[in-house]
């Protein structure tokens, strides 16, 4: 899953190297248009939702394995927790399930929900990657 896909790129990628099921949400119309149009054309296999992630998590969950989340870097803290709350809590994420957050390194640490684990930190010059783990509460 692909939360705030932008241009779809992580999502795309996951899907051309073989994964099976593949949903990404974008709230820009355009943007979700040409994700489509994307998918389309390179002859893949994803779901696109043209909706906010927070009206996409709470709709019907479909677990999933890998969850990348890369909000625009002014996405408060407060909304950012809500979501990964609402991963662990609506049952999005399988057992062991990698869920990575991408924000600006000026950003604090996701206040990561009971259920998910912290694992490992990369920094690349403005840009953080935090990676958590699904563990059982």
């Amino acid at each position: 899953m692909d939360l705030y896909a932008g241009s779809g790129a992580l999502g795309l990628e996951a899907a051309s190297r073989g994964a099976s099921d593949v949903l990404l949400v974008e709230s820009d119309r355009v943007a979700a248009g040409v994700i489509r149009d994307n998918v389309k054309r390179l002859g893949l296999t994803a779901q696109v939702l043209s909706m906010t992630v927070s009206s996409a998590l709470a709709g019907p969950a479909q677990t999933r394995d890998l969850v990348f989340i890369d909000p625009p870097y002014d996405l408060g803290e407060e909304a950012l927790g809500h979501n990964l709350e609402t991963l662990v809590g609506r049952e999005w994420l399988a057992d062991r399930a990698l869920v990575v957050v991408e924000r600006s390194k000026r950003s604090a640490e996701p206040a990561w929900p009971a259920g998910l684990e912290a694992e490992k930190v990369k920094k690349y010059g403005e840009t953080v990657l935090w990676f958590a783990e699904r563990v059982s509460d």
